[in-house]
């Protein structure tokens, strides 16, 4: 009885070891896996879904679309259409304006130049016997300027020719068409200075007719520029059909005008006395 008395109601078989063994056991199986399993599944999928759901789209449907719709469009629309339109055009009228018509335009600060003096256009000078001359400083060369003589006017041949003259002159073209004795033919018969139109069709046999039939004579002279106003001047050889042309005032004509004469052969110059 003693002994059944100090004797405990359970007996404990199982040693410590045991027990903390089952104990750790428990602590690992049972309760980590209702606070992975349980807490956090709930964090994840109603808490956090909630939260990503109602509240990100409410703020992205509603306070975003407020502030991009409705005030920039007035920012844009209507305050700087008005502050361009009014100040830009007070601004530039009547300020510019003003500036342009008030103040005057100032040269900017430049090296004085002094201007090139243009060059002597004569050169004077002493001769020997102590008289002083100028002569004309050229200052530019032109090879093509000559200066051809003017006929001359000779008194002793006849008037018509120079008539004659003026009219080959007017009829004459720029340049030659081969035709030239055909030409002075008409002028010299539309002058009056022959009656009848030659006959000769060679430009070299100009000179020989004209002599033989219609009372011309040959001038003593060697120089087409020497030649009298209204003088026939003959050209050519018997191996060419030769030229004939009448002498101007400022050159020669026949079918076409020129400052100079023909450069073939002169057979002669002829007049009408």
């Amino acid at each position: 009885m003693y002994a059944q008395a100090l004797a405990p109601s359970t007996l404990n078989l199982t040693s410590p070891e045991q027990e903390t063994k089952k104990d750790v056991v428990q602590a690992i199986t049972k309760e980590p896996a209702q606070a992975i399993a349980k807490e956090p599944v709930r964090a994840t999928t109603k808490k956090s879904m909630r939260a990503t759901a109602k509240e990100p789209m409410q703020a992205l449907a509603k306070e975003p679309v407020q502030a991009i719709a409705k005030e920039p469009v007035q920012a844009m629309t209507k305050k700087p259409t008005k502050a361009i339109k009014q100040k830009a055009a007070q601004a530039i009228p009547k300020d510019s304006a003003r500036t342009f018509a008030m103040e005057p335009v100032r040269p900017m600060d430049q090296q004085s130049t002094s201007t090139p003096r243009p060059p002597a256009s004569h050169f004077s000078f002493k001769t020997s016997e102590g008289k002083k001359e100028s002569a004309p400083v050229i200052t530019q060369y032109y090879p093509k300027q000559m200066v051809y003589p003017f006929a001359k006017v000779d008194r002793h041949i006849d008037s018509k020719l120079m008539q004659a003259a003026t009219i080959a002159q007017e009829r004459a073209h720029a340049h030659s068409r081969s035709r030239c004795w055909h030409y002075v033919k008409d002028a010299l018969l539309a002058s009056g200075v022959i009656d009848s139109r030659p006959k000769t069709e060679l430009a070299r046999d100009a000179a020989q007719e004209l002599v033989s039939n219609y009372g011309f004579k040959r001038l003593s002279v060697t120089d087409p520029f020497a030649a009298p106003l209204g003088s026939v001047l003959v050209y050519g050889t018997t191996r060419s059909v030769g030229h004939v042309e009448l002498r101007t005032r400022d050159g020669f004509v026949s079918d076409f005008r020129s400052r100079t004469p023909s450069r073939r052969p002169l057979v002669g110059v002829y007049a009408k006395l």
